[in-house]
């Protein structure tokens, strides 16, 4: 599965239109932020995603993680979001 990184400078709509298509195609869409700008775009987009969908009628959860990933040698706590349809 493919997944979505996410950056304090992401666009919470473009991500959103990423989420809502994933899901769409796949049922499901996994995003990874690192930091607190980036967890909150990705926070923002998951919202807007919902509000893609809904007229579909799918209504979208998400699941939160850490993860440990490694970044220029130093290893970094991530936040995991699974999106998927409740």
């Amino acid at each position: 599965m493919e997944v979505l990184k996410v950056s304090g400078r992401s666009k919470p709509k473009a991500l959103a239109g990423a989420i809502a298509a994933l899901v769409r195609q796949q049922g499901r869409a996994q995003m990874q932020a690192v930091g607190a700008a980036a967890v909150n775009q990705a926070i923002k987009a998951i919202s807007i995603a919902r509000g893609y969908v809904a007229p579909n009628g799918i209504d979208l959860v998400a699941i939160p993680s850490f993860s440990e990933i490694e970044i220029d040698g130093e290893e970094r706590t991530a936040i995991r979001f699974l999106v998927e349809k409740r």
